[in-house]
């Protein structure tokens, strides 16, 4: 496994919280993103050389507890005894003992995670951290306060919104997401491309999944040791997503194992799960908030019609637990990982991993279009009516579409995957006269792949190259 000090990417993310750390000013810094994207390690990795740092995690704990224990944090890390000995249940009061007593070197960081649980126990805390920041912290000079949370919604609304006590204030936000495909790929340095690929498929670009796959042994054998044992990390790791962020959560789990199983639209998804089709608008609703679930429409470059709406679901481990281990549960507890992974799973994993291969096809074409020094502006997405599903469309600015077809399995003819193309071109409806560039994606590309003109061929190992080269 991982050792707890390898840190992998976030060199931007981190460059930035440097110059933040060092600046002439007070800072005040807003970070955010999903559950499990590696919010609180970028914050620890990033103290690592500054010694006025106090990091204070918020918990679904009553106010003044979490306020004592915030005390003898800051006791510890400025070395000033007197604070863990103040008695107090304000917030402005414990907030402004703190920072009065920092003497430096350097700036105070005094960060602030899991900052919606903090809220929610004190509801007045954005408007007391808005008065001491425009009174006191903004014109002194020498404090960086961040404020961190999982909950996208919340930190949008409530600290980055215009009716937060707070908006205005930031002078900067990271939004931390998930790695991108190649980037990924450094958790696993030692694996081929197509693992690092597979592993992918499955844990995305969230760091803590990544690191649970161990590198010395197979993506099958991780599947089976790291999610289908029941004393895995990951076993349970959709439910307590939910569990945590959201209450009564069978409606939730319908919605998501009917959109893993295949259903698409509102009225798929009813038939389904047996929910009225009226009240699904709100499972969806939260469920796209936590980033968990997506709306897609085909991609023409022109305005579509509301109905053609499809719902995808967006988190890879989300995905694959319910396309495979939540309807498979009983099984995998009575034939144990090994044998349900070869009887329930193995069967069906390439044509998965091909759908998989898709969505990283269409991560990869702006990557493509950055080696290829295309500037202009772009839509990313596919298209789809009652005759023809196409896997990647591009539409450019500069009068170009490129669309794409797929194939994550061995591709045994160049000209047949060429002229299945060329179909689908024809289907897809040129609404802005585009001039069409054809890209086919192949795990390895097969004899007679060649370029051409109108014509870019690309295998997993360019799909890598590509990124590294732009």
């Amino acid at each position: 496994m991982f050792d707890d000090d390898d840190f992998v990417g976030r060199a931007a993310e981190l460059r930035h919280l440097q110059q933040a750390y060092r600046s002439q000013i007070s800072e005040f810094v807003v970070v955010y993103g999903r559950r499990r994207v590696g919010k609180t390690e970028l914050l620890l990795h990033s103290l690592s050389d500054h010694p006025g740092g106090l990091y204070f995690m918020g918990k679904t704990a009553a106010a003044p507890l979490q306020l004592r224990e915030l005390l003898q944090e800051a006791a510890r890390v400025l070395d000033e005894p007197l604070l863990a000995m103040l008695h107090t249940t304000s917030w402005k009061e414990a907030l402004s003992a703190i920072v009065s007593r920092w003497r430096g070197p350097g700036k105070l960081i005094l960060i602030l995670d899991e900052f919606q649980w903090m809220a929610g126990a004190s509801p007045e805390l954005p408007s007391v951290l808005q008065e001491l920041w425009d009174l006191h912290w903004r014109d002194a000079g020498n404090l960086v306060l961040v404020l961190c949370g999982s909950f996208v919604g919340f930190m949008e609304r409530e600290v980055l919104g215009r009716k937060s006590p707070l908006f205005g204030r930031r002078t900067s936000q990271i939004k931390l997401r998930p790695f991108a495909y190649h980037e990924a790929a450094g958790f696993h340095p030692g694996w081929s491309l197509s693992e690092r690929a597979r592993a992918y498929f499955v844990c995305g670009g969230i760091p803590a999944y990544l690191r649970r796959f161990d590198p010395s042994r197979s993506v099958e054998h991780n599947i089976e040791d790291q999610i289908l044992d029941e004393f895995s990390a990951l076993s349970r790791e959709p439910e307590f997503l939910l569990r945590e962020e959201l209450r009564e959560i069978d409606g939730y789990y319908a919605v998501l194992r009917a959109l893993a199983a295949g259903s698409r639209t509102a009225a798929e998804i009813a038939a389904h799960t047996g929910l009225p089709e009226r009240s699904l608008h709100y499972y969806i609703a939260q469920l796209d908030e936590l980033g968990y679930l997506a709306r897609r429409h085909p991609l023409t470059g022109a305005a579509v019609p509301k109905r053609t709406v499809r719902y995808v679901l967006e988190d890879p481990l989300l995905r694959f637990w319910f396309r495979f281990v939540f309807p498979n549960q009983s099984f995998i507890q009575q034939v144990g990982p090994r044998r349900a992974f070869r009887e329930r799973i193995a069967p069906e994993l390439p044509a998965y991993e091909g759908l998989c291969f898709e969505r990283l096809c269409r991560e990869a074409l702006p990557v493509l279009y950055r080696a290829e020094g295309i500037s202009a502006g772009f839509d990313i997405g596919e298209y789809w009516d009652k005759k023809v599903q196409i896997d990647v469309v591009g539409v450019r600015d500069d009068g170009w579409a490129d669309l794409g077809e797929c194939r994550w399995g061995t591709v045994r003819s160049a000209s047949g995957l060429r002229r299945e193309l060329d179909q689908k071109v024809t289907a897809w409806p040129n609404r802005r006269g585009a001039t069409m560039m054809r890209r086919l994606f192949v795990r390895k590309k097969p004899a007679r792949a060649v370029d051409a003109d109108h014509e870019r061929w690309h295998d997993l190992a360019g799909l890598y190259a590509a990124a590294e080269s732009g």
